[in-house]
């Protein structure tokens, strides 16, 4: 029998993902966590992503050359980067501070809400309209996350608000992308989103570490191991990269599903990793809800575009794969077919810790599906874009 190397390649890639996205929520669970490695300074270790993140961008466009930075003037960069840095940077603040209150497992339940919060800022900014099927589903999906909460024994409110509320900073966050980047038909891929976004990320929190987490570092007894937040932020690092290749070989809709089963295997990973968040029936039963929302919402924009392109769903497309590298092309302007497809797409898909996600994925929001790279303009004619935090 003989193996196929490309199938096989592409298994790995998404195992590989799989194992990065769930390794890197409960790697920064345990160092948040004061039950564990105990430094409860959620600012303090996003600011370390940033940091490292932006550093070794900036090593591989201006020193190793590995790709062109886009042409990036004053005016982009202060009407578009910086507003979206903002609500990236908020984001990762809430969604990393809700880890002090609440279990991982009841997180992710949580993270279901994100395709709500992306309609519902998307329809708020005139990049998508009311529709009653896609209400419906929300409404769904809104149950679902209410009945897991009612069934989650260690609820706490506080952890709660700060993850909703990193949800919906994240939610307006992609929409500000679409509106703000995309329709100025600027590219950016992982290495170039980071070498931008991630420095000016840095210092929005910068602002609130200095109110917050500084004073209280001066007085804490706080333990700093170079080697374990050095590993976090490589981990981190990788998921961007991680994302970026199995939608070069795959697509953005066999993503959502490697999403959906990294989903399930965190929630019953986490119980285990940490024993004190115990999940319940009513929670599985809730989640379940929440999920089949999700499910039919995604299934409503693919249909959507299939409708509009006439193209197949998923598909590994070849063209991509030949293209797969970090190509030094990184300026270019949509068609109007593109733009389409993006205005369908990027108004919903790009989502949450379910299946709309990773991207939003918590663990590397960095860029959406939509607009992973050069490259992604070719993978976004024939699949769906969509990209949990870390």
């Amino acid at each position: 029998m003989m193996i196929n190397k490309e199938l096989v390649l592409t298994y790995l890639y998404i195992l590989i993902y799989i194992l990065l996205s769930s390794g890197v929520i409960l790697y920064n669970k345990w160092v948040l966590s004061p039950k564990y490695f105990d430094f409860p300074f959620p600012i303090t270790l996003t600011m370390i992503h940033m940091g490292f993140s932006g550093v070794v961008a900036f090593f591989l466009i201006r020193v190793f050359k590995v790709v062109a930075p886009v042409r990036m003037t004053w005016q982009i960069y202060a009407t578009c980067v910086i507003p979206i840095s903002a609500f990236f940077a908020s984001s990762l603040w809430f969604g990393n501070t809700a880890y002090l209150h609440i279990s991982v497992a009841f997180i992710q339940m949580l993270k279901a809400l994100m395709p709500v919060a992306t309609y519902l800022m998307a329809v708020t900014c005139g990049t998508d309209i009311l529709r009653c099927d896609v209400f419906l589903n929300m409404v769904l999906v809104s149950v679902g996350v209410v009945i897991s909460s009612y069934g989650e024994i260690h609820f706490n409110i506080v952890g709660t608000l700060y993850q909703v509320t990193g949800i919906f900073a994240e939610a307006l966050r992609l929409v500000l992308t679409q509106v703000l980047l995309q329709r100025r038909g600027l590219t950016l891929n992982p290495v170039t989103s980071l070498y931008y976004i991630a420095p000016c990320s840095f210092l929005f929190l910068l602002v609130p570490w200095l109110l917050l987490e500084q004073p209280m570092m001066q007085i804490s007894q706080i333990q700093f191991n170079f080697w374990i937040f050095f590993s976090n932020a490589l981990c981190a690092l990788a998921l961007n990269f991680a994302i970026f290749l199995v939608i070069g070989r795959t697509g953005a809709v066999t993503i959502r599903v490697a999403g959906v089963l990294k989903d399930w295997i965190l929630i019953a990973l986490s119980t285990v990793v940490f024993p004190e968040s115990a999940i319940t029936g009513l929670n599985i039963i809730g989640y379940a809800i929440a999920l089949c929302g999700v499910v039919m919402y995604n299934y409503l924009k693919v249909k959507d575009v299939r409708a509009s392109n006439q193209l197949p769903v998923e598909n590994i497309p070849e063209r991509a794969i030949k293209d797969w590298k970090f190509d030094k092309k990184s300026y270019d302007h949509y068609s109007d077919d593109e733009k389409n497809v993006n205005h369908i797409v990027g108004n919903g898909g790009s989502g949450g810790g379910s299946i709309s996600d990773p991207g939003g994925d918590e663990e590397a929001p960095l860029f959406p599906a939509t607009r992973l790279s050069h490259i992604g303009r070719t993978l976004l004619k024939n699949t769906q874009g969509l990209v949990d935090k870390y």
